[in-house]
């Protein structure tokens, strides 16, 4: 094998078999952490807890895809003109119904505040996006998923330009969440989507329909970390 051989084959072997454009002119972006991804860990997850495996080509592959790439450069790319799965001046996210963000607005806010962000009185907030940055809400739940947080498309409704989908989201809770402790259970959550797309393919609207309450269900349901603490107390305050 010859030189560009071996380095072409290198590169395959380089490249996200669920992602797109990770590795187009990667040195040209501006990564957010100095270099593109690797998503091994998250991949070998998706794979063993996949309910579906959709053929190469086909529509419910390629919207799958389509949202891993899309999360992928919201997660790790810091500038708009960087991104090629959306089209960053009509791009709006909806979620639950609430006013859409804006593609820049998305950037700033983050994945995970951008889809938990809600309008619940304070009393009823498992998780306040208006009092989390974005490195804060993804250290949370990178804590809390050591092995990533799973994504897979389980049904598709309709094509091109205007897709409808059903998806599934999950992880196992292994290390704390907002002062609770991991179980080590599955923790997962399915919702509807929508996603609008140009003669590009690339995203103008998104929207996504879920119940937080099954997400923070299972991340709830860990003891509190300080209850835990004080209850082990001091051996030599105890009573014999």
């Amino acid at each position: 094998m010859s030189t560009a051989e071996a380095a072409e084959a290198s590169t395959a072997a380089a490249r996200d078999k669920y992602r797109s454009f990770l590795h187009d002119e990667a040195e040209k972006i501006q990564w957010r952490h100095g270099r593109p991804p690797t998503y091994d860990t998250v991949n070998q997850l998706f794979e063993e807890g996949r309910t579906k495996e959709w053929p190469k080509g086909s529509l419910e592959g390629t919207v799958q895809n389509a949202i891993k790439s899309w999360e992928m450069e919201l997660t790790h790319k810091t500038r708009l003109q960087d991104f090629k799965s959306i089209n960053p001046d009509k791009f709006k996210l909806i979620v639950n119904g609430r006013e859409g963000l804006s593609a820049e607005e998305t950037l700033k806010a983050g994945s995970y505040n951008a889809l938990l962000k809600n309008s619940l009185p304070e009393e009823f907030k498992f998780y306040k996006a208006e009092e989390e940055s974005f490195e804060s809400s993804h250290e949370a739940f990178r804590s809390a998923f050591p092995r990533g947080f799973a994504w897979e498309v389980l049904s598709v409704y309709s094509g091109p330009p205007l897709i409808a989908f059903k998806f599934r989201h999950w992880g196992f809770f292994e290390g704390p969440f907002k002062g609770h402790a991991p179980t080590g259970e599955k923790v997962e959550f399915c919702g509807l989507g929508t996603l609008k797309v140009d003669e590009s393919l690339r995203a103008e609207d998104v929207e996504i329909y879920y119940d937080p309450a099954e997400l923070f269900g299972g991340l709830l349901k860990g003891s509190s970390i300080e209850d835990s603490t004080a209850a082990q107390g001091c051996p030599f305050s105890k009573k014999t």
